[in-house]
């Protein structure tokens, strides 16, 4: 594929679509609210990947909750579970903290019909070193469904709304793993050292509290380029992003590989003056990690392939990607 194709694809994708249905489910929330759209900035801003409340003590406490789709459970129920608590985990290290427990909501057919997804929690679990402290449970459903809540604690955080122009946008990514076939998904997780993956997420808070880094998403469902909408929207900036300069294994199409959810995965956006340092951080690690591409004033993202010609990949000027029209200016 060429980049235009590349582009047209992504626009159409699935990861996209869940990602732009965001602004309408809001704007709903804000039609049924007393005080309209206003009231839904009464606490935290939407658009992080957790909702970060100020803990009156000088930090923030941390909230998230991920679902997974039915037919990922039907088809792969072991690690949907895995997935459902790492990808919450993920959620709370991209905002600069730390995880501090899990809870569950699941429902099944029976009790033996949920035993593989518990069995995946679990294992993500202990490899995270997460507790799961409790949840609700229906064993008597029409269909299998699970959803994931987390809480988390920050000293400093690392935000979507915190990027600039004149950032340099970072990508890293674990590319130690390979898919889960023939999913989307990923895995660089599930046959690493506890201890690893522990570590490799470290990174995060750390570089947040070194004042390296203000801003940060964990690559999601809509992969690498619609994850960095979601983050240049929220900042309402723009950016031009190299598609060859993103680093993704030797044998995977860059069509594919831009649509992948991976089980490590940020972009960030840094100083130029930090750059160096953050770099340094992850790959020290064995962690991929890359300048991808520079944020700017505008609200247009484009990207090339190492080349002079531009594609537009957005213009949130004319099309909202996940912030509802009325909260643009």
């Amino acid at each position: 594929m060429n980049v235009q194709e590349i582009v047209s694809t992504l626009r159409a994708s699935r990861g996209f679509g869940h990602k732009a249905d965001i602004a309408g489910m809001l704007s709903s929330l804000g039609r049924a609210l007393p005080g309209g759209v206003a009231d839904l900035d009464q606490a935290v801003a939407v658009g992080d990947d957790c909702a970060a409340i100020d803990d009156g003590a000088g930090g923030y406490l941390l909230f998230a909750i991920e679902g997974m789709v039915s037919d990922f459970i039907r088809a792969m129920p072991w690690f949907a579970g895995y997935s459902a608590v790492m990808v919450n985990i993920s959620d709370v290290y991209a905002m600069g903290g730390r995880p501090l427990a899990v809870v569950d909501a699941i429902w099944s057919e029976t009790i033996d019909g949920a035993k593989e997804v518990l069995a995946g929690m679990a294992a993500a679990s202990a490899a995270y070193g997460v507790p799961i402290v409790g949840g609700h449970s229906n064993a008597r459903s029409d269909h299998g469904q699970l959803a994931v809540a987390i809480l988390g604690r920050a000293q400093r955080l690392l935000s979507s709304f915190a990027a600039r122009p004149g950032d340099r946008l970072l990508m890293t990514v674990d590319l130690r793993g390979a898919f889960a076939e023939p999913y989307p998904y990923w895995n660089a997780s599930t046959e690493a050292p506890a201890g690893r993956l522990r570590d490799d997420l470290e990174l995060l808070p750390e570089i947040a509290e070194a004042g390296l880094c203000a801003a940060a998403k964990d690559i999601s469902m809509a992969g690498t380029l619609g994850t960095a909408l979601m983050l240049l929207e929220c900042s309402r900036v723009g950016a031009d992003i190299d598609l060859s300069r993103i680093p993704r294994p030797d044998d995977v199409p860059m069509a594919r590989w831009l649509a992948a959810f991976p089980s490590y995965g940020f972009l960030l956006a840094v100083s130029p003056s930090h750059v160096e340092a953050v770099t340094a951080r992850f790959r020290a690690r064995g962690l991929a990690c890359e300048d991808i591409g520079a944020i700017d004033h505008g609200a247009r993202v484009t990207v090339h392939d190492g080349d002079d010609d531009r594609t537009l990949l957005w213009d949130f000027a004319r099309d909202p990607f996940i912030v509802p029209p009325e909260h643009h200016d």
